[in-house]
């Protein structure tokens, strides 16, 4: 018996509406990998995300986790939005943020337990907030904010986590945070999916590309992702004005 790939995306389409934003995807994300998904603004990287935690129906196609449907498993996806997403208003700890992530296993009417409490509080040490945890969400920097949806998603113990451009607009420190997180989630053969615009880090530091532009430009290895071709076809013109992106097409084209 062969083993189910850890995610499985079978030629999904997903839209708003008639309005088709990913049409016919299909890849497959072996265990423990590391992910980076990367393509201009309007791409349709959000929306993918989105899809893949079952917050937008897909228009056709399948999702699967562990060989089986995308709900069959609610505690093994852990998911990072965009700080853009997050209403920071609302009036809750980092502790309790936190611990939002035991809910999947625990269920949102009961009570902790203290094995709970002691993920948690791990969770907030791994991204150096514990001293933040009695702290209002609303009252932190956008980096601690980062950092506190992360303890959530470590807090989830999940297979798989996903995070929506986690690298942008946070300081250096939240960046290394997110890294370690990265290295050290490797260690125990959880799968990430992460996207970023810096084409140089996806480079450097993820095992897998998936180069979107409302269709699968190209799935594979950094360096056979990244070629001139490939690249042209997600950025078009506007990859000469991305440094990064004309750094990398120097260098592997």
């Amino acid at each position: 018996m062969i083993t189910p790939h850890r995610l499985d995306v079978q030629n999904i389409s997903i839209g708003y509406g008639e309005k088709i934003i990913l049409r016919d995807l299909s890849f497959q994300v072996p265990h423990g990998a590391r992910v980076a998904v990367v393509g201009p603004n309007g791409a349709g990287k959000s929306t993918l995300f989105k899809a893949l935690v079952g917050l937008l129906p897909l228009q056709s196609g399948q999702i699967l986790v562990h060989g089986e449907a995308l709900h069959s498993h609610n505690d093994c996806v852990a998911y990072v939005p965009q700080r853009e997403e997050v209403d920071w208003r609302f009036p809750v700890t980092v502790r309790d943020v936190a611990l939002m992530g035991r809910f999947s296993q625990t269920g949102w009417f009961k009570r902790p337990s203290a094995r709970d409490y002691e993920i948690v509080e791990n969770s907030l040490a791994q991204m150096g907030i514990a001293d933040l945890a009695e702290r209002s969400i609303g009252q932190l920097s956008g980096g601690q904010q980062q950092r506190a949806f992360l303890a959530r998603a470590v807090a989830q113990e999940p297979h798989i986590l996903l995070m929506d451009e986690p690298f942008s607009g946070v300081d250096a420190t939240t960046q290394e945070a997110t890294l370690r997180l990265l290295d050290h989630l490797r260690e125990k053969q959880v799968t990430a999916v992460v996207s970023t615009h810096d084409l140089n880090l996806a480079a450097s530091r993820f095992d897998l590309v998936l180069l979107l532009n409302h269709q699968l430009i190209a799935f594979g290895a950094p360096q056979a992702v990244f070629v001139k071709e490939n690249l042209t076809r997600a950025f078009g013109s506007s990859l000469l004005m991305m440094e990064s992106g004309a750094a990398l097409v120097d260098e592997c084209c």
